[in-house]
């Protein structure tokens, strides 16, 4: 009999795992060390021991596992269980995720885009429980983003839907690594906004930021931008109203093309909350369409650092129940 479905998040630093029983209440939870430089090989080596370790600590035979799915940053086919491109981990192409895993477990496996099993995990039990139209966007070391459309997930033709970080903002822009210039991701993710103030920095401005780090300027983060935002530093402020409305600039494109009922953000850079979504609201109130903007919230998520694995279980039972995914482990 299945009784439990694990959720696997794998991000560039660290892989969070958790086996659910059918509620998707939590049963055992870890985070351990991506180690992407070593290789893909290595990185689904570690996925599986970190598995099977969870089974043994919580004597579950793998005949108990329903399925698991696997959130995978980059482009890749979910059907095929392949994992086509991922920009941040070295190495990483072509790889044939399902097969790999197939080696070691009895159970099906499912594999989608990170950002989309955050999206998942976001629409099924936190901010997005019961909007059928609703855009999640994830705000770390580049904007990634889900989207459901009158109840379903969309994928477009090549399962990579939802670019939207990649929108050109700018004509001659920062440099991205997809190979144009410009784009939103790289203003608006955490990323970005630090590229902002150091570029500050270097025209000369000053910040209490220089009294905590001094020419370390390589270690600051979007979390000391909104520390000295609270203690009101000038360019703090500056530059979290700056991002602020390039965000919002970007997002009253989405609202207006999709015309969701709620846009949520998530990522870590989420954690800036009203410092940052007051300017957003503010600027798609004024820029995007008078009836999208006022039938839209754009809000904070809510399951943190969860939202991957819980999506990643929840996409997975879906995919089990629905019968309808050729990416089953088990052929």
């Amino acid at each position: 009999m299945s009784n439990y479905v694990i959720g696997i998040d794998l991000g560039g630093t660290n892989i969070k795992s958790a086996i659910f029983n059918m509620d998707f209440h939590i049963v055992h939870e870890r985070s351990d060390p991506t180690e992407s430089s070593k290789g893909p090989a290595h990185v689904l080596s570690r996925i599986q021991g970190i598995v099977q370790e969870m089974l043994l600590l919580e004597g579950i035979d793998q005949s108990s596992i329903k399925c698991m799915g696997m959130g995978i940053p980059g482009l890749l086919d979910p059907e095929e269980g392949l994992s086509i491109f991922s920009p941040n981990f070295p190495g990483w192409e072509n790889i044939h995720v399902v097969n790999v895993m197939k080696e070691h477990f009895e159970f099906p496996v499912f594999i989608d885009n990170d950002v989309r099993v955050n999206m998942y995990g976001e629409w099924l039990f936190g901010a997005g429980v019961g909007y059928r139209n609703l855009v999640l966007i994830t705000l770390g070391t580049g904007l990634g983003s889900g989207i459901v459309n009158d109840g379903k997930v969309i994928y477009g033709t090549t399962s990579s839907a939802g670019e939207i970080g990649h929108m050109n903002m700018f004509r001659e822009g920062r440099p991205c690594r997809c190979g144009s210039s410009g784009c939103l991701g790289r203003y608006v993710s955490a990323v970005g906004m630090v590229r902002t103030f150091t570029d500050k920095l270097e025209e000369g401005r000053s910040s209490i930021i220089l009294e905590w780090v001094g020419e370390h300027w390589t270690t600051i983060t979007a979390h000391m931008i909104s520390e000295a935002y609270d203690l009101g530093d000038a360019l703090a402020i500056e530059v979290m109203h700056e991002t602020g409305t390039i965000l919002g600039f970007g997002l009253a494109n989405v609202i207006n093309l999709l015309n969701p009922e709620v846009v949520i953000v998530g990522g870590g850079m989420s954690a800036a909350g009203e410092r940052l979504l007051q300017t957003v609201r503010d600027t798609v109130r004024k820029h995007a369409l008078a009836l999208a903007s006022s039938s839209c919230e754009i809000v904070q998520a809510k399951l943190g650092r969860q939202a991957g694995m819980i999506g990643a279980a929840a996409y997975a039972n879906k995919q089990m129940n629905s019968n309808s995914n050729k990416n089953i482990l088990n052929d």
